[in-house]
């Protein structure tokens, strides 16, 4: 192998752990997200798990977090609005990445 290979292939191999973890922080920041919506719902325990995998699902639905916005507004109501929901979200990606890059 040349050294343009070798870059080549370690450019790729970053580009792939990178977007492994954008991908692995966008689910627990869901996930985190779930959460404090489902305590907000007064859900606990396992229901409050099984919401927040909920949370993460309906972010498949389309490209971008917007879904997931939609998602727990309905489901919170007039318990908060979609403008803190995704404040709320953002500090949560915070939060996310943190946890992600200490397991990483």
């Amino acid at each position: 192998m040349s050294t343009f290979d070798d870059r080549e292939s370690a450019f790729e191999n970053k580009f792939a752990h990178d977007e492994e973890a954008k991908f692995k922080a966008e689910a627990r920041c869901n996930k985190l997200l779930g959460l404090w919506a489902a305590e907000m719902l007064g859900k606990s325990g396992d229901d409050a798990q099984a919401y927040a995998k909920e949370v993460i699902r309906a972010d498949f639905e389309e490209a971008g977090h917007e879904d997931v916005v939609r998602k727990v507004a309905a489901d919170l109501g007039d318990k908060s609005s979609p403008d803190e929901i995704r404040a709320k979200r953002a500090a949560l990606m915070l939060e996310a990445k943190g946890q992600i890059v200490k397991e990483l």
